[in-house]
């Protein structure tokens, strides 16, 4: 079987234009659904006692269990329907559930509704994670149309900033949104804050209104839902543009019949696939296990909410995170031939360091700590755009590539879930189990990564 030629294409102007045109409004969108994803930690800190560290843990490992599990019927559902459905989907599924805990949370604070806040969040934020779960299997399987092979190192930066921006938006938006909805004024507010202090008319004398942490994030994807219904192609030839050989695994595959049965056996028995969805795992741990008890220990030690690592550190974990992406993706398409494997294992080698170094300063300083953290991120949110991002592209091929990433963030989800209940139990006792719990996840993630060095997609012409 004769190999497809792996040179880069030489795309028109017109073409690069309507490509940004295309994922932009689809990549704001996936940022809006991590706003309404992790407003759950905003909401927890302003919550204070009505939401214990446990109830934070099993509600959010709820959802994220939930999320992970919803790949098995999201990811091949998209690859069968195209990625604008999911992403259509995804975004109004996601803002009616978050309508639901905005209006929860209202009850509980201004009706005293007595409920059991970890069984009753852990239901809706489950059906919201399951909408969540539409959005990076979108955003994948429609630019696997859209990008080459050769350039998805570049895509795979792209996902980077994606993440990072929505990791943005929910910590320091959504911060801001508490701040700004407080009976009490508790910092200065900038305009916009006073806009909407005045828009939403919070009184000195009535009560917090944390609720809109939740009610703005599905406002913004309401919105976007709108923007995509008329913008969003799947293919550009649906674009009016000629579709192209992306040279990954379904080159010569085009004309065939979806089958799901086929496309399963095909991802599960591919060794790489299986070893990057294991390395997910522990990147499902790591991000998630440094991103939110990080905000959650800053407030225990007595940080103020206006403090700057608490009031930006949505700011700093975006510009750890594109920056990781941004490089990850540079040295990935430049230096090691458009191969994902040598990066993640160069992330991971740095990963085991830092961590070790995490338990070290604990206790010496939070920002020596804030620094180390973030400078994981840079690491594991490199690693994240280019395997869940870019690798399910090579390897799940068009045909499959919604199924590939729903099965690989799946995996990162599976870690995301473990480690929000064994780290909301450990936490609750000491603070001292954080890094220790964390390190073996950087070892394996590195051995594995070692493992999948050379691998690349074996792209074969149409017909032969």
């Amino acid at each position: 079987m004769a190999e497809v030629v792996l040179e880069k294409p030489q795309h028109s102007r017109g073409f690069r234009i309507r490509r940004i045109l295309n994922w932009l409004p689809m990549g704001l969108t996936y940022a809006f659904l991590y706003m309404g994803r992790y407003n759950l930690t905003v909401s927890k800190n302003a919550l204070g006692d009505l939401m214990t560290k446990e109830d934070f843990g099993i509600i959010f490992g709820a959802g994220t269990i939930t999320y992970a599990f919803a790949f098995l019927i999201n990811g091949p559902l998209t690859d069968r329907m195209g990625g604008k459905k999911a992403i259509l989907a995804g975004a109004l599924g996601s803002a009616l559930m978050n309508v639901l805990l905005g209006i929860i949370t209202y009850l509980v604070i201004v009706k005293n509704l007595v409920i059991n806040v970890a069984l009753v969040f852990s239901f809706v934020y489950a059906a919201n994670m399951y909408f969540q779960s539409f959005g990076a299997v979108a955003i994948v399987k429609v630019n696997s149309s859209w990008f080459h092979v050769r350039e998805r190192g570049i895509f795979g930066g792209i996902f980077g900033i994606l993440i990072s921006m929505g990791i943005y938006f929910a910590f320091d938006w959504g911060t801001a949104i508490v701040q700004a909805t407080q009976a009490k004024l508790t910092t200065d507010l900038n305009f916009i804050q006073s806009t909407l202090r005045a828009l939403i008319g919070v009184s000195e004398t009535g009560v917090d209104q944390t609720w809109w942490v939740f009610f703005i994030p599905a406002i913004l994807l309401f919105m976007f839902f709108i923007i995509e219904l008329f913008l969003l192609k799947d293919t550009p030839g649906q674009a009016g543009f000629k579709d192209f050989d992306t040279a990954d695994a379904s080159s010569g595959e085009e004309d065939g019949e979806f089958n799901l049965m086929v496309l399963l056996k095909k991802i599960i028995t591919n060794k790489i696939i299986l070893t990057i969805a294991a390395i997910e795992f522990c990147t499902g741990v790591l991000r998630n296990g440094i991103m939110h008890w990080y905000l959650i220990y800053t407030k225990e030690i007595g940080l103020s909410a206006d403090h700057f690592l608490r009031e930006h550190w949505g700011l700093i974990l975006m510009l750890a995170g594109s920056f990781g992406g941004i490089f990850a993706g540079f040295i990935s398409d430049k230096i090691f031939g458009s191969r994902r494997g040598p990066v993640a294992a160069l992330f991971y080698g740095l990963m085991i360091v830092l961590t070790i170094t995490m338990g070290f300063v604990l206790k010496l300083n939070p920002f020596i700590l804030g620094a180390v953290v973030s400078f994981m991120s840079f690491a594991v949110i490199g690693t994240h755009g280019m395997l869940s991002g870019t690798a399910t592209m090579d390897f799940g091929g068009r045909k499959g590539a919604a199924t590939a990433v729903g099965m690989i963030d799946g995996f990162v989800y599976l870690g995301t879930g473990l480690q929000s209940i064994s780290l909301g139990f450990l936490l609750s006792k000491s603070w001292n189990y954080w890094a220790p719990f964390l390190v073996p996840f950087t070892i394996i993630g590195f051995i594995l990564a070692l493992k999948i060095w050379h691998a690349f997609p074996q792209a074969k012409r149409k017909g032969k």
